[in-house]
């Protein structure tokens, strides 16, 4: 019994999040052969909600509007990258809000965990995105699945 809560926990993990994310960005990045491809055609995310990572309806539409494939293409490898390399220190998206909730300096616990929350959430959303171009890509080209 310990064993499947144990299972179920780590499957919830930040790292096993983060590896679900660089694997479907690699997997997009295999498959795409030919970004340029890419330019132009419009992302046309259903309006429908998918399932976040904690099975509750969310929006789909978490990229800009009016971005193309492409566009979305190069920012999930941008952020698979700051995932794998980090994040330079005088990269000026670092220095972006760090935000969060209005909390006193000692209380680390619950800022660490309202980002690690954030953080995953994203993480979801961004690997179901990379996963959905992949597919687009396909049915653009004729592949299918």
């Amino acid at each position: 019994m310990m064993q499947t809560s144990d299972s179920y926990n780590q499957k919830n993990s930040l790292f096993n999040a983060m590896n679900r994310f660089i694997g479907a960005v690699n997997n997009m990045d295999q498959t795409v052969m030919v970004p340029n491809l890419l330019r132009d055609v419009p992302l046309d995310e259903d309006t429908k909600a998918a399932p976040d990572a904690n099975g509750t309806a969310a929006a789909t539409s978490y990229f800009q509007q009016d971005a193309d494939m492409y566009s979305s293409y190069v920012l999930l490898k941008s952020i698979r990258n700051d995932i794998e390399w980090g994040v330079l220190q005088g990269d000026g998206r670092a220095k972006e809000k760090a935000g969060g909730p209005e909390v006193e300096e000692d209380d680390l616990e619950k800022q660490f965990r309202f980002h690690l929350t954030g953080l995953h959430t994203v993480l979801s959303k961004l690997t179901h995105k990379a996963n959905t171009l992949t597919n687009r890509y396909k049915e653009e080209i004729g592949c299918g699945n």
